[in-house]
């Protein structure tokens, strides 16, 4: 534990030896947020925590293989290999090839990048015979993100006023439409966009109980990086995989 806690600054110190319950640790840019957070999860496995057992949720691929170096040379390779450590949308790719079926997929689902949903989108407003200079892709594909993230299923969106009245002003009242058959047509092509790896993950914990309970049992531990910059579907994956134990650590910078 010695080695774990070199270099370290008084705050920091505590933040590391936390390790019960839930922890909020707010800071500025370049104070060590993420250094913090790397010392703690080498904490929680120098006091014998098995390294399967902690989550650790970033959000650039880039910043999870720095924590996971930085680990490795604070506990070994041999043992940091084991963590599950990565973006919010590499981790739920992992569990829902998993548990795919159970959502109507199969584990070998494509996933869509932006360019996919843009061209996917297009096609529907042409097939719909709407007129593309209104229907702009990235527009209708902004508002169907939007609707994914805040959970929202295309029968929830249409019968949404909020919603579905700022489509009218916006001159774009078949938004609702579009996003029911582009999500028809995702699922036909056993294919989802990146917002669906964020919601298929709330509908797979959330509607299936043997299922949440195996997750929250793996994950003992879970740690959020750069966490003010969850959205509400991110935010429901880490309260929902953190519970009963509560054993949840997240950094963040309340200026951004």
């Amino acid at each position: 534990m010695t080695k774990v806690l070199e270099g370290l600054n008084p705050a920091q110190q505590e933040a590391v030896q936390t390790m019960s319950g839930p922890v909020l640790i707010l800071a500025g840019a370049g104070s060590g947020k993420t250094k913090t957070l790397t010392h703690r999860i080498a904490a929680l496995i120098e006091s014998g925590v098995l390294p399967h057992e902690i989550l650790a949720l970033t959000f650039t691929n880039k910043a999870a293989r720095e924590m996971k170096s930085r680990i490795a040379g604070l506990v070994g390779e041999h043992v940091a290999r084991y963590l599950w450590m990565g973006t919010f949308h590499s981790i739920c790719t992992r569990i829902l090839r998993q548990e795919a079926e159970l959502l109507g997929y199969t584990r070998d689902f494509t996933i869509y990048d932006t360019t996919d949903s843009k061209s996917v989108i297009k096609h529907i407003i042409k097939d719909m015979q709407l007129d593309e200079k209104i229907y702009k892709p990235n527009v209708v594909l902004a508002r169907i993100s939007l609707a994914k993230n805040q959970l929202l299923s295309p029968t929830s969106y249409s019968s949404n006023r909020e919603y579905t009245m700022q489509d009218r002003f916006a001159r774009i009242p078949e938004v609702s439409h579009i996003y029911m058959e582009y999500n028809r047509r995702l699922k036909a092509c056993n294919a989802m966009d990146f917002d669906d790896l964020l919601m298929n993950m709330n509908i797979l914990l959330q509607q299936n109980k043997e299922v949440r309970q195996k997750y929250q049992e793996i994950f003992q531990y879970v740690l959020v990086d750069e966490y003010q910059d969850t959205n509400y579907s991110q935010y429901l994956i880490v309260k929902t995989l953190a519970e009963p134990q509560n054993n949840i650590c997240v950094v963040g910078d309340d200026a951004q």
